[in-house]
């Protein structure tokens, strides 16, 4: 029987229309007393059928968005400080965004409450970031503005999940296909498949490779982009996320699912991605438009937040520890038939920006993880022996009159520097010069100081206290050529900037000033891909060919060349097997990816001998069965 049928009928004339979003149910009544007080008899439903539903007032019954405005104002502290309020008239949804989003919430949701049974608009919390993000602004826009299309895409994936919607069926086989990622870093992508359901885990670049091995296998016969379901992204850096909007560009119109921060980040790195291919003169794989179409697709999720994606495949994303939003996925398979776990990149230890990794599941029979630092030497020191050597090493420079690069991924480890810099500079270890962020980090800081949530206990307590440690005086950011010539003329400094393996990026500027003088540093503090200029420094190069000022030219590389590893937002080898060691419950198969060769089967060589365990190593390109 039609699931939307049976709830309307259960609840005798009072809908209006009933559709979904995505796997919740929307209801919507021209009913004000009964939008204001039929919530026990949607809960009665919810408990037969176990699925969220949500009950809305019909647009004809609204208060005007003029009068809804007014009543927000006056019911809303002001203490909350609301910054803007959205209106998502298709859905009967009104968007408060405010720097207090707790006091527009009320104790137990009473202001939300209040404002609901007043207006009959279904109100709906954003926090506004702290430090203005165009990004974030634009892409709210962009979910806002075109909201017929977006109410009927959400409509049509309910669809597809609810099409013969039978929690008896148990299914056959699962199996997956690694397009990238197999054996190597970067390009991360795997198709999974099952009788009912094509999905993609994960659709990245690698950045450091040219040619056809930067991008997944996607001409193979198995591989139907009209075919997909959905496409899950576990975190926003672009060996994961990088190839999406081309996707959508070719053609793809289902749905993404990822949490809001990667989905704000991934729209950042996506335009940057554009920039980058212009300043090399070379033309973009998609345009701004196709970053527009992955937004309006977008579904989100938070942690722990559990939703049918297509008939037989069931998604909950748990913190990976590893960037902000950054997500381990969880996919229980033919109703329990099969569960897996896809780790994506995760750190499984505290740092001073997250919390370490989930390890206790409902149920894993299969763990797909990385293995970037899987190897018996990746060992990382212990994190104060970490700090303590970066600030050794930046006051060294300081003291020799010189300037210190750090190159960053925007995302994560450039926040994760900040933290510790910042400490350093406050309790007095570190030497006070100007440290200066460029690139793309002043937005990505943007973006987390909007979704605190998803940080550590204590930066997430700094930031409600009024003591955010991204807006600190001591970080000015760099936002044009003028800025950044001041900044290499100027005296001894501190520079954060992007990308964190040399491969364009502002960071690039920076070592071709910096890389001829003996005083300066560069200082390696996050993975460097084969193949990239960041590992080629690491590796000892003396001099390399660069374009300074239009002209090839010979950079001599002087400047001392230091890697930290023990900063990594990736799990170390110990980190690794601690982690399997922990998970609850205990998987019966492992199969190990996203690592160099030897990483890779060297880590599956010690999680055979120490779960005894089958453990798997694919190819890019080979198939798994599961089930």
């Amino acid at each position: 029987m039609d699931i939307l049928k049976q709830i309307t009928e259960q609840l005798h004339g009072n809908i209006t229309d009933a559709s979904f979003e995505g796997a919740n149910i929307v209801l919507y009544t021209e009913n004000a007393k009964f939008f204001r007080e039929g919530e026990p008899q949607i809960k009665e439903i919810v408990d037969q059928i176990k699925k969220r539903i949500e009950l809305r007032a019909d647009e004809k019954i609204l208060f005007s968005q003029e009068a809804t405005d007014a009543e927000i104002k006056k019911i809303v502290p002001q203490e909350a400080e609301i910054t803007n309020i959205i209106f998502d008239t298709q859905r009967s949804i009104v968007v408060i965004e405010a720097k207090k989003p707790g006091m527009v919430i009320g104790k137990q949701g009473s202001i939300l409450n209040e404002i609901r049974k007043t207006t009959l608009w279904t109100p709906q919390v954003q926090r506004s970031s702290a430090i203005k993000s165009k990004i974030t602004e634009n892409i709210r826009e962009v979910l806002y503005a075109n909201n017929n299309y977006r109410r009927k895409f959400l409509n049509s994936i309910g669809e597809k999940v609810y099409k013969g919607w039978n929690p008896e069926k148990v299914d056959e086989w699962v199996r997956m296909t690694f397009l990238g990622g197999g054996r190597q870093v970067g390009r991360s992508c795997i198709l999974l498949q099952t009788p009912n359901s094509k999905i993609l885990l994960d659709c990245g670049l690698d950045v450091a490779s040219s040619g056809s091995d930067k991008f997944p296998y996607m001409d193979i016969p198995e591989f139907n982009l009209n075919q997909l379901d959905a496409i899950i992204i576990s975190h926003a850096h672009l060996d994961h996320v990088g190839l999406l909007p081309y996707l959508y560009k070719m053609g793809y119109k289902g749905p993404v699912y990822l949490t809001a921060p990667s989905r704000d980040i991934a729209a950042l790195l996506a335009l940057d991605f554009i920039g980058v291919a212009y300043k090399q003169a070379s033309k973009p794989l998609f345009d701004s438009s196709d970053i527009k179409e992955m937004v309006k697709h977008s579904i989100c999720l938070n942690y722990n937040e559990v939703t049918d994606i297509t008939p037989d495949v069931r998604l909950t994303f748990y913190n990976s520890g590893h960037v902000l939003g950054g997500a381990l996925v969880h996919l229980n398979i033919g109703n329990g038939l099969h569960n897996l776990l896809y780790t994506g990149d995760f750190k499984y230890a505290h740092s001073r920006l997250l919390d370490p990794a989930i390890a206790a599941f409902p149920r894993v029979e299969s763990v797909v993880t990385e293995s970037t630092y899987g190897a018996k030497m990746d060992i990382f020191p212990p994190r104060k022996e970490t700090e303590d050597k970066l600030i050794d090493l930046v006051n060294k420079t300081i003291e020799r009159k010189g300037k210190v690069l750090i190159p960053e991924l925007g995302l994560g480890r450039a926040q994760e520097t900040m933290l510790v810099l910042e400490d350093a500079m406050a309790s007095g270890k570190l030497t006070k010069v100007p440290i200066y962020i460029d690139g793309m980090i002043w937005d990505i800081n943007a973006i987390h100081t909007a979704y605190p949530d998803f940080l550590s206990n204590k930066v997430r307590a700094d930031v409600f206290q009024d003591k955010n440690p991204f807006v600190s005086e001591i970080f000015s950011r760099v936002g044009s050529p003028q800025e950044r010539k001041n900044v290499v003329e100027g005296g001894p400094c501190i520079v954060l900037a992007t990308s964190g393996m040399l491969v364009g990026g502002a960071s690039v500027e920076y070592f071709k000033e910096f890389a001829g003088n003996k005083n300066n540093s560069i200082i390696f503090v996050c993975y460097q891909g084969v193949g990239s200029l960041g590992r080629q420094v690491q590796d000892g190069i003396n001099e390399t060919r660069m374009i300074v000022e239009g002209k090839e030219e010979t950079v001599k590389i002087e400047m001392e060349v230091q890697t930290i590893t023990g900063f990594s937002a990736h799990a170390g080898r110990n980190e690794l097997l601690s982690f399997f060691n922990n998970m609850r419950p205990k998987s019966k198969r492992i199969i190990i990816n996203h690592g160099e060769v030897s990483k890779c089967l060297d880590l599956a060589s010690a999680l055979y001998k120490l779960n005894r365990v089958e453990t798997n190593v694919p190819r890019t390109l080979e198939t798994l069965r599961l089930r």
